[in-house]
């Protein structure tokens, strides 16, 4: 693929194109008003502040053009502006903005549960609930396993993400920045081991007889109402499960009466080249969570899952006042017009090709690359000094570093802050990735 139907219109060249240092004095400028009146505790990876965005690159006040492999953390799959999403909202916009679905509801809001449990893992009937984020959608897809299940106990997984709000963060593994302080935290929530083949040498089915020991002498499957996983890590590391895990797991689930939860927030809609990467291995789980690139960049989540399952639930007991907008539902319905009619599914199989090749090129060339890894357009390196697997956050962040000076966006991840990943919007051109990895390149040779 050499040209994107979602570049943002004729007026974004697809170019990467530095006219000042990074940031330049206008985002410097609207830093200094950052700092005035934005808390601090609202961080930001790379202070360039953006006027325009498209296809696969970001354009700032500045004039530079920089080459995205972020796409806002897997949010802007189908670009910045794909055609689809802007005439889906222009159109929504001018209807009407919002009137809470709980009081008097749109047929965008149906449109959406409609097409998710076509997409969603599974050909059993399935319905969903809308929300606003990825943490809200995992709360609640707690709440409803709690009502189905009239179990209390949640199990997640050692280096997992869920979210910032109380329960997610009790669900999520790493302290520093998203728990440090915050405490204390929702109960009932327990930890096992997870599948991370480059530090445990096991095979999934080895590591999950691991993982289900912890449960049943920890919690018991008597009291436990759901498992919570990442059928790829995100924020912990971009970790593939070793083949099996994840079946293994299912198998489990099923005969202890346990529902299985697949957080999807950050693997769904195409990213790792399947529509959700619990595809990759035909697990069907009960409940789907799903947020981040299903909205072309609005704010969009939802929980999937059986019909029994989400009927459950009294009337009443789903919802919030923004959940499922109807502008964020056009959105939605424009990304997954975009998705289907281009086959980014297809697409983000081509970008793991061109990434892996690059990658194992660096790899082969710098030691202190421990292992490459992803799936799809979610495509990492794990940083360790040579020859073991003591992290190297140090190494990650000037690279990193490099690489934004340089023009291109890239982002650290990994309990340890050590990996170096790769989230490029699915309609990047393949010159855009060529020439990015040539900057990656010259950021791991300078950092030597």
């Amino acid at each position: 693929m050499t040209s994107t139907s979602s570049s943002g219109g004729p007026s974004l060249p697809q170019v990467r194109r530095l006219v000042t240092d990074i940031p330049g004095p206008l985002s410097v400028k609207h830093l200094e008003r950052k700092k005035s009146f934005v808390a601090d505790g609202v961080g930001t990876a790379l202070p360039v502040f953006v006027t325009a965005a498209g296809g696969g690159v970001i354009v700032d006040v500045d004039g530079n053009s920089l080459i995205d492999l972020g796409s806002g953390i897997a949010v802007t799959s189908v670009g910045n502006a794909a055609p689809a999403v802007v005439r889906n909202v222009h159109a929504q916009v001018d209807a009407f903005t919002h009137t809470c679905f709980m009081v008097t509801p749109y047929e965008g809001y149906v449109d959406v549960c409609e097409a998710l449990a076509r997409l969603t893992p599974g050909e059993h009937a399935k319905k969903s609930a809308l929300f606003n984020s990825g943490a809200e959608a995992v709360e609640n897809a707690v709440k409803i396993a709690r009502v189905a299940t009239g179990k209390d106990a949640v199990a997640v997984f050692d280096h997992a993400y869920h979210g910032r709000t109380n329960l997610t963060m009790a669900m999520t593994s790493k302290n520093m920045p998203y728990k440090h302080g915050f405490g204390p935290f929702a109960g009932e929530v327990y930890r096992a081991p997870m599948s991370y083949p480059l530090r445990d040498g096991l095979s999934g089915p080895e590591a999950a007889a691991r993982a289900i020991d912890v449960l049943d002498k920890q919690v018991g499957a008597t009291n436990l109402a759901c498992v919570v996983i990442e059928p790829v890590l995100g924020e912990g590391g971009f970790v593939v499960p070793a083949s099996g895990f994840l079946p293994a797991l299912r198998e489990w689930c099923t005969a202890n009466d346990v529902l299985l939860v697949a957080d999807e927030i950050q693997t769904g809609f195409c990213r790792t080249g399947a529509w959700f990467a619990c595809d990759d291995e035909g697990v069907v789980p009960d409940l789907v969570t799903s947020a981040k690139g299903m909205a072309g960049g609005l704010p969009l989540a939802a929980v999937t899952g059986r019909a029994e399952l989400m009927d459950a639930v009294h009337a009443g007991g789903l919802g919030g006042t923004y959940g499922g907008n109807p502008i964020a539902c056009a959105a939605a319905l424009g990304a997954i017009e975009e998705m289907e009619g281009n086959d980014l599914a297809a697409r983000a199989r081509e970008i793991e090709a061109l990434v892996r090749r690059r990658l194992e090129a660096l790899a082969a060339e710098h030691p202190v690359v421990a292992e490459v890894r992803g799936r799809g357009a979610m495509m990492a390196m794990e940083l360790c000094a040579p020859g073991t697997t003591t992290p190297d956050p140090a190494r990650a962040a000037a690279a990193s570093a490099y690489c934004h000076a340089h023009g291109v966006v890239t982002l650290t991840c990994g309990t340890w802050g050590n990996v170096f990943r790769f989230l490029p919007p699915l309609t990047i051109s393949d010159e855009l990735l060529e020439e990015a990895f040539d900057v990656v390149a010259e950021a791991f040779a300078a950092t030597a």
